[in-house]
């Protein structure tokens, strides 16, 4: 199984050498799923040699434009081209709830003369609370992460855990630092990817580096950082992260190997 991130970079990055933080997850019999489907996804898709017709899976983590803003493209595309099967759609329950109504149904609902819903592009699978789904025999749990809280409500949003070839992996999504949500994931997964803000100017809504830096080395270990601004990058490494990820980065997963390598880049 591998894991390809056809970005690395945040909400707002721009210019050619990086896209917003998508990936594929990919298995030997070529199906992939989609962790996340920004506005950037037509893009990242074909830079890596990819189409809407190569994504038959989709995981909504929330409802940012970089993590949601490319699902028109990808429930219009499938669905007027006949070689396409409908995509299946994982999502929370409480993320799918607005996910039709406050993103996708403005440029989606009328087709022809016909008025469309959610289910007329997508297969939508809703993950309840504390639940998993299952992709081609893989389980995924969902964990709720603390990204924007705004005083009176917190934003739907989810990570994912699996183990895959033995090993246990977190893909963060976005997040703060919530150690009373996610000390356990850092405790018991083998690898993470993190959500790490590099900005001048911290959003209090991603974790920064500032703050990751000081998580104790048997977290920072594992960690493999991402979401990140454009610009000079800390030396994580020397800091005791794994590093940060970078646009074309291939992570395959073998049985018995207690961390991934990078199977393939691009130039450093």
């Amino acid at each position: 199984m591998k894991l390809l991130f056809l970005g690395s970079g945040s909400a707002f990055t721009v210019g050619a050498n990086n896209y917003q933080s998508n990936m594929l997850l990919m298995d030997e019999s070529g199906r992939k799923l989609l962790i996340d489907c920004g506005s950037d996804i037509r893009f990242s898709l074909h830079d890596r040699g990819y189409s809407y017709q190569d994504i038959t899976d989709v995981y909504i983590s929330h409802l940012h434009a970089d993590h949601v803003g490319g699902m028109e493209f990808i429930g219009l595309t499938t669905f007027f081209d006949p070689r396409c099967p409908k995509p299946n759609l994982y999502v929370s329950k409480d993320v799918a709830a607005e996910l039709w109504d406050r993103c996708l149904a403005g440029g989606m609902q009328s087709i022809g003369n016909e008025l469309a819903d959610i289910d007329t592009f997508f297969n939508v699978h809703k993950v309840g609370r504390n639940e998993h789904f299952i992709w081609n025999d893989l389980k995924i749990s969902l964990v709720r992460v603390v990204h924007i809280d705004n005083g009176y409500s917190l934003m739907p949003s989810y990570g994912i855990f699996f183990a895959l070839g033995g090993q246990k992996i977190f893909i963060t999504t976005d997040t703060q630092i919530a150690l009373d949500t996610t000390q356990e994931y850092y405790e018991n997964a083998d690898i993470i990817f993190h959500d790490c803000e590099t900005s001048r100017f911290p959003s209090s809504v991603h974790a920064h580096y500032r703050e990751l830096v000081n998580l104790p080395e048997r977290w920072k270990n594992k960690m493999w950082l991402y979401g990140y601004q454009p610009g000079h990058l800390p030396d994580a490494k020397s800091a005791g992260f794994l590093g940060f990820v970078q646009r074309g980065d291939i992570f395959e997963f073998y049985n018995r190997v207690p961390n991934p390598a990078i199977s393939s880049t691009i130039d450093r």
